[in-house]
This record gives C-alpha cells, structure tokens and sequence, in this order.
C-alpha cells in the first residue's frame, strides 16, 4: 500500500518534517534478494565480522600470553575466595600449555586491562574526522582502508609483545586509529544507500557482522592458540582482513549511481525514495545546532552507557571465564562467544519488525527506536545483575550472559541507528560523534574492571557486573524521555 497523502517516506507516520521527499509505491519496490542493495550489506557484515575480530582477538589471547604460573601475577592467597579449581583433568594449568617456544610475559591485572583498553585510546581520535571526510567524500576509501591498516598492523602484533607491553600498547591504540573510521564510513555510505523503509534491515545486518565476528573469533581465538601458539591468532586474522579490503575495492561503489552492476530499476527505486538526503554535505556543516539538539545528546549519553556493558564483556568475559570459572582456554573461547551469536540472531530479527511496524504505520520512528532500545538495554541490565549473584555455577552464569547479550540486541535498529533519522545527510558525521563518545566506556571499562579484580574474587566481579547492570538502565531511561526519530530541521534538505 502507499503512504497517505503528506506522509514522507522518510518518516513514521507520527514524524512529521519540513523534509519534502519523493514517494514509492510498494508495487515499484525492487527486490531485496540478490540485490546491489543486500550484497553491499553482506560485504560489511564480513567487514565488521573481521574487524571485531581484529578488536577482540587479544582478550583471549591474553590468556595464553600472560605466565599466569609466575607467582608475581597469581597470589594463590589472593584467589581463596573465588571457584574452586575444577577436579576435571582438562581443566587444569595442562590445557593452557602451547607450542614449545611460544613467549610468555609477566604481566600483571593492571597491566592487563590497559593493554586491553589502547585500542580505544586510538579508536577515540578518528571517529569525527573520519565521519566528516566520509561524509563528504563517501564512505568506500575510508571503510576499506580503515580496515586494511587495522589488519596490517595485526600482523606485527607477535613483535610488539616481544619488545613489551609499551610497544604492545602503541601498537593497539595505532590500530583503533585504522578502525575508527569504519563504522562512520558505513553510515556515511548507508545515508545514499539504504532506501528509508528498508533502513532498520539493512543496517542492523551490517552491523550485525560486528557480534558475529566475536563469536567466531573468540572460540577461533582459543583453538589456535592451543594449536600453533598465540602469534598465529595475529598472523591468520591479519591476513584476513587483507583480503576482504582486496574484496571491498573491487566490488563496491561509494553511490548506486556509480555501481557497475546495479539493475536501472533498483538504482532509481534508491535514489527517488532517499531524495535530496542522498547526496555528501559538502564542507560546511551546522555544528552549533547540532550541539544544542537534544535527541543528538540522547543518542550520545545513550550509547555511553549501552557501550559500558558491551565493552565490559567484549574485553574481560574472557578473563572472568579463566580466572573464576576456570574453563580452559578452548572451552573459554567458546563461552565467551556463545552471547554473540544470540546478539546476532536478535539484532536481525528486531530490524525486521522494526521496518515492518514503520512500514504499515504501527507507530511512528521515533515510537520504533524507543521501544528497542528501552527493552533493549533493560532486559540486558536484568540479566547482567543475575549474573553477578550465579557465583560458581557455571550453567546459570553462561544462560544469564547469553541472555543479556542476545536480549540486548534487540536494541540494535533502536539508539544505534537512530543518527540516519534525524539528519540522514550528516549520519556518517554524526556516527563519528556519538561514537567517540560512546567509545569512551572502551577505555574506562577495562581499566575499571581491573581496578576492581585484582584481587580475583567474586565480589570484585559482582561490582563489575552491576555498575554495567545500573549504567545500563540509567541510558534507557534517558533516550526514552529525550530520544526522536523525526528529522530535525537543521538537516532538512531540499532538492535544488
């Protein structure tokens, strides 16, 4: 069915704007199916599934590089009060053994946790620029070669640890400045690709690529660590990145009217419903509005405290899974990754009732984001709080985390898209704000964490889990009073 009469495509029935943009009729929607459209969603989702790899292969790999049987690192006196060592042969000291010669280093908890938090020290630097330049130029450059130098630099990751945790630390606050542009990028290109009633699907499956990467490479990580030492982690995920940036160049297009192999219908059917929004925002753009609005900082506060919880698992689950539950390194990889894909599946499929809803005018935009966002990070915030009282029980504690991490996906279409609706020409700009913002908890988190741990008791992980747990509820709360959908008017455009 058509939209009724004054209904702009590029809103929810209830969000009105100034925004005049071409209407299309259901009957001269293209197919999604095999379409340029799904295939360059597919592509990011491999992107992104390399590049949390990249991100989250160290957390496990920390595990097999740190000697944790230097008695300098583990006070057995200082573990008295977590889990009892399990009676299960394979789960002892024995399965973290690796290939003879693998280097081992003496790094303590503290040290731990900053080594895990430099990649967000560079991460931090590059999201605006990159959101600009993408913005401006397009997206294609600045994703593939973000991802290319981020897995270059992968590769030297065996010769950074040898020469100490400081070179190490460099070297992953480098490859933060290589990732940082890559999700601004998407944005940037998703602004003159994704057709308004298809954002919630197209994005989400895109983005979804970043949980899935996790769960693959965390168990990945494991097994391999095991089998060819530590060092082949680095040098496996590095040479895959480089591959996929090959892919990238030769494939894909920064706009459809450039794409080589788009259908003539799919390419207008695109281009008429994004309308004049589809287009780069030239060099100037309204920074002081754009400081004064309020769903902008609803965003903004919001993903902060989403992405403490996110970042609190993505980098120290693994040692919570070593350290107080005692799984071997494989069996680590594997439970820590578990979460993931419940996050994948729940992302995907809250992004098709959310176009679903938008689509027949169930609730307006604004509505839709709400929704998924609150159930989102509420339902994750109850189970994360569950998980702090599960203790040593290793069933109740990976069913809670499974829980909150899938149930927190369904927040994906909600606050995590939301920059595209209200100004769908600066999306990638602003993808860089909220995110240098939200990439903040990445570098606090892990630190906080081992701040709170050194020590190795379940109270200090039960503090970890409901500061996540309260952080959570608190960016709920917010954006559903001060989150919206609409365009605002500073990013109205008009066709000239």
């Amino acid at each position: 069915m058509s939209p009724p009469d004054g209904y702009s495509i590029n809103t929810g029935p209830s969000d009105e704007s100034e925004d005049s943009e071409p209407l299309i009729k259901s009957g001269a929607v293209p197919p999604q199916c095999c379409s340029a459209r799904l295939n360059l969603a597919m592509l990011m989702f491999l992107g992104f599934s390399v590049v949390y790899g990249l991100r989250v292969n160290l957390s496990i790999a920390m595990v097999a590089m740190v000697n944790s049987t230097d008695p300098e690192i583990v006070d057995n006196s200082s573990v008295a009060h977590a889990c009892p060592l399990p009676a299960r042969p394979e789960n002892t000291s024995e399965a973290l053994q690796q290939p003879e010669g693998t280097p081992q280093y003496p790094w303590d908890s503290e040290t731990q946790g900053w080594l895990l938090g430099a990649f967000f020290f560079g991460y931090l630097c590059t999201q605006i620029p990159g959101g600009y330049l993408a913005g401006h130029y397009g997206g294609k450059i600045f994703l593939g070669l973000g991802v290319l130098g981020t897995a270059a630099l992968t590769l030297l990751t065996p010769l950074a640890a040898k020469w100490g945790s400081y070179w190490l630390f460099a070297l992953r606050a480098l490859e933060g400045v290589g990732e940082g542009v890559t999700f601004p990028a998407m944005m940037a290109m998703w602004a003159r690709w994704a057709p308004p009633l298809e954002r919630s699907r197209l994005m989400t499956l895109s983005g979804s690529g970043a949980n899935f990467g996790a769960f693959v490479a965390l168990p990945l990580t494991g097994f391999i660590c095991q089998k060819l030492g530590w060092p082949a982690v680095f040098y496996l995920c590095g040479g895959a990145g480089c591959f996929w940036a090959v892919l990238w160049f030769l494939l894909v297009s920064d706009d459809p009217r450039t794409h080589r192999r788009i259908s003539e219908e799919e390419r207008d059917y695109i281009v008429n419903s994004i309308g004049p929004q589809g287009t780069g925002h030239g060099w100037n753009v309204p920074l002081l509005p754009m400081l004064c609005s309020v769903p902008l900082w609803a965003i903004i506060i919001t993903q902060m405290c989403s992405n403490w919880a996110f970042y609190t698992l993505l980098t120290s689950l693994p040692t919570y899974m070593s350290n107080i539950l005692h799984f071997d390194l494989q069996s680590n990889g594997f439970l820590s990754a578990v979460p993931y894909l419940g996050s994948v599946a729940a992302a995907l499929l809250s992004g098709v009732v959310a176009d679903f809803l938008i689509e027949r005018n169930v609730f307006s935009v604004t509505v839709v984001r709400k929704i998924f966002t609150l159930t989102g990070l509420l339902l994750q915030a109850v189970f994360l709080t569950a998980v702090s009282y599960a203790g040593c029980d290793h069933i109740l504690t990976v069913t809670f985390l499974t829980l909150s991490s899938s149930l927190g996906g369904t927040s994906a279409p909600g606050v995590y898209i939301n920059q595209i609706d209200i100004a769908p020409r600066y999306a990638g700009f602003l993808l860089g704000i909220t995110n240098t913002f939200g990439t903040v908890p990445g570098v606090v988190a892990p630190i906080v964490t081992g701040y709170f741990t050194e020590d190795h008791t379940l109270a200090g992980w039960r503090k970890v889990f409901w500061v996540a747990a309260g952080i959570n509820t608190g960016g709920a709360l917010f954006y559903t009073i001060f989150g919206s959908g609409k365009v605002q008017p500073w990013a109205v455009t008009y066709e000239s």
